[in-house]
């Protein structure tokens, strides 16, 4: 392209950026219009896609983590030719019911490749990206996977923390097909970014293990030359655009008043003006939509001979390749578990539900020993999710199938969803249950994408003991059953583990939590159905001999003490049955009938659960009785804590007896 043709391309981005913002009311034309030099440069001439086939798996992945320039990627994909983003659609900027909400969403518009919008969780998703394609290219040949993934990142991003630990990662792991373009304005909402930050950018990531440079954001031949070297380093790389935030706005440009609102219908004009765009709302020259529409198209061929490439597998490396890419689970899992919940009723397990998990965890790395890919955030011998088969990955074995995050819950969540979004595994990820503090924003963002993750969160509750209240989660089951998509199971025992993991395995549309316990307990289930009751959120575990007069409702190491509590009920003359509920909100997801049968209509209710009691009433009503917790947790031995706080079976036998007329 010439100077001039790149030019009208770009201001093709900002006009309609500035348009749809304009027509909205609402959003950021600040980071389209001063981030458009580099779109541009990126889209003609360097990102290898093809409008028409927006999931092809060998594509490059572009992420816009500032996600509130949003406008800059529906511009483009306008522009490109796609053909749902319409101009009405433009025109229909952050409405009910359009494809273009105000950031970015993984599934609702094609050609999002993740949700953004909490800064820092885009820079952070695409290394488990750029970490999923540098191991799928060691097994499967780069004939087959050879791409990168870009990414737009704002001030913001790189602020907040989970950029360091993504960036870390990032380095240590050499993931050189990663691509930063880091749009440095300057600015952020409240003004200048030097009220608040001083950090030299690229002497952190430099110290981090990448590449890293400073260019003119506006210099076209500058951003394709530093594009150019970023492809042949073997570092990851980022490239500090220095760029002009509202780029063209005479009066506002390079200030926050064009960062989080619209320019107004006079500093559009003179916008338009000084940039020479048409004043007609939404329009685009035909020779620049052409220009566009032919770089949105300029990859076909290299789909088409990777599609070539791709037939020339064998017959049963391209059905795997291509299955995994579905994350279809392979036959022999279903085989396995069925065999493993047999071995399991002849030979009980009586053990910590963390070390329940690590035998799962041998049975489905051996039916699945490529795809599947646990790791955990330092604290691998306390999860137990490192299977004994699996080797460490690092930049020198990228076969390897187990990952060591380091201390970087926030990190290890967010690549994990990179991971999956890529396609090619099953990821899942470890530390205690209480930290899913730190890993929550990446956590909600698996809900809301539908990634289907795996979280082992380990020592579940008070009953990890010493470490105390610090360590001992006590409102997290309730915080986590609060997100929307979110699955979380606390098993009871080693059966219900291996039922819980292949549930959760089998889940592609959301992610799911294994809350599992460091002491250990004993394998109430005696029997195996085909049918897996853990996927109704709870079943009948003991029968009530007659009829029941009360319920004992219980998740994870209290099951237990119900089942102690029913059998000392049952001496004193009170027909009590016991429900087990590995996951609170499936149960109160069923079909009504099916809930309230599971339920029942015993007229005494108890719940008993080393937690807060929020979420309960909706199975044992307000006036239902629940043993639990109401504060934090303490340091003591196991054997006295449960004591201390009255989560015991007594308690649970009182809490009847008191409302026994």
């Amino acid at each position: 392209m010439t100077q001039v043709d790149h030019n009208r391309m770009a201001n093709a981005i900002r006009g309609l950026s500035m348009d749809a913002v304009e027509k909205a009311k609402s959003g950021h034309p600040g980071l389209p219009m001063g981030a458009a030099d580099i779109a541009t440069v990126l889209f003609t001439q360097f990102l290898k896609f093809d409008i028409a086939a927006t999931e092809w798996p060998d594509r490059d992945r572009f992420v816009l983590s500032a996600g509130h320039g949003s406008m800059l990627l529906y511009s483009l994909l306008h522009l490109l030719g796609s053909p749902e983003m319409t101009i009405d659609q433009l025109k229909n900027f952050r409405q009910i019911g359009s494809l273009t909400p105000g950031h970015p969403e993984h599934g609702h518009t094609k050609g999002i490749e993740t949700t953004t919008g909490p800064l820092g969780q885009g820079i952070s998703t695409a290394v488990g990206m750029a970490l999923a394609e540098k191991m799928l290219a060691a097994e499967f040949g780069k004939k087959i996977v050879d791409h990168h993934t870009y990414v737009l990142a704002s001030d913001g991003d790189l602020m907040e923390g989970i950029s360091q630990e993504a960036i870390a990662m990032a380095g240590h792991w050499k993931l050189n097909k990663l691509i930063v373009l880091y749009d440095d304005n300057g600015i952020s909402i409240d003004g200048p970014t030097s009220i608040s930050d001083s950090v030299d950018q690229v002497k952190r990531f430099k110290s981090a293990g990448w590449a890293a440079e400073k260019i003119d954001g506006h210099d076209q031949a500058a951003i394709a030359a530093a594009i150019t070297r970023a492809q042949k380093s073997s570092k990851p790389t980022l490239i500090a655009c220095r760029t002009t935030i509202g780029f063209g706005a005479p009066h506002k440009q390079g200030t926050s008043k064009v960062h989080g609102e619209a320019l107004g219908a006079d500093e559009l004009k003179a916008a338009k003006e000084n940039l020479g765009i048409s004043l007609e709302p939404f329009s685009v020259p035909d020779d620049v939509l052409k220009a566009w529409r032919a770089a949105g198209s300029r990859g076909a061929s290299a789909r088409q001979e990777w599609e070539a490439r791709l037939g020339e597998l064998g017959s049963r490396k391209r059905a795997e390749f291509e299955r995994r890419l579905r994350h279809e689970r392979p036959a022999a899992l279903a085989k396995a578990f069925k065999a493993y919940k047999k071995e399991l009723l002849e030979k009980p397990m009586n053990a910590a539900t963390r070390k329940s998990s690590e035998a799962v965890i041998e049975v489905i790395a051996g039916a699945m020993p490529m795809e599947f890919l646990a790791g955990s955030a330092d604290l691998t011998g306390s999860n137990n999710n490192k299977a004994k088969s699996a080797t460490a990955f690092s930049a020198k074995t990228p076969k390897g199938r187990f990952i060591h995050y380091g201390i970087r819950e926030h990190g290890m969540a967010a690549a994990m969803n990179g991971i999956f979004l890529h396609g090619g595994f099953a990821p899942n990820g470890a530390t205690f249950l209480v930290f899913t503090d730190y890993a929550r924003p990446a956590m909600r963002l698996a809900a809301l994408m539908g990634t289907g993750v795996v979280y082992v969160m380990t020592h579940d509750s008070i009953g990890l003991g010493e470490d105390g209240p610090t360590h001992q989660p006590v409102e997290h089951l309730s915080a986590l059953r609060a997100i929307p998509n979110m699955r979380v199971f606390r098993p009871c025992d080693a059966m219900e583990v291996a039922e819980c993991w292949e549930l959760a395995l089998n889940r592609t549309d959301g992610p799911t939590v294994l809350a599992l316990t460091r002491q250990n307990l004993p394998q109430l289930r005696t029997t195996a159905t085909n049918d897996n009751p853990c996927q109704h959120g709870a079943y009948e575990l003991v029968a009530s001999q007659g009829e029941a007069k009360a319920t004992l409702f219980a998740s994870g190491s209290e099951v237990e003490m119900a089942v102690a509590a029913q059998k000392q009920l049952a001496e004193r003359g009170i027909p009590t049955r016991v429900v087990s509920v590995p996951s609170l909100e499936l149960l109160l997801a069923q079909p009504k009938e099916r809930r309230d049968a599971i339920i029942g209509n015993a007229p005494i209710k108890v719940a008993i659960e080393a937690a807060v009691r929020w979420g309960w009433d909706a199975v044992i009503g307000q006036d239902g009785e629940f043993v639990g917790m109401h504060s934090f947790g303490a340091s003591a031995p196991l054997n006295k804590i449960f004591q201390h706080f009255g989560i015991t079976a007594e308690a649970a036998v009182n809490a009847v007896l008191k409302r026994v007329s």
